[in-house]
């Protein structure tokens, strides 16, 4: 009779530990990951705001006034590979430069 009784608790012991694992281990497919909605949340910056922040973090930004059309182009080329930007930052402070000189 021990035996029988002690078969079943560890039985439903180990049937309650199984649906534990189970259910904590399946939530992946059920929840809305944060990084597939967050291009949605994403504020961009314009580029008068990536010209401050990105080129004073290693020299002084120079003005806008500083260089034609042309030369923004190059210096942008320049920077870019320099400053590890992307095509959309360089092409926003690229299109800032060059309306404000």
């Amino acid at each position: 009779m021990k035996t029988i009784h002690k078969t079943v608790l560890i039985l439903l012991m180990l049937i309650i530990t199984l649906g534990i694992v189970i259910s904590c281990s399946s939530t992946k497919d059920k929840y809305t990951s944060i990084n597939e909605n967050e291009e949605e949340f994403k504020i961009e910056k314009s580029g008068a705001q990536l010209w401050g922040e990105v080129c004073n973090r290693c020299h002084l930004a120079p003005s806008p006034a500083d260089y034609n059309d042309t030369d923004w182009s190059t210096v942008s080329l320049h920077m870019r590979v320099r400053a590890n930007l992307t095509e959309n930052e360089i092409t926003k402070i690229e299109t800032f430069l060059k309306s404000a000189n």
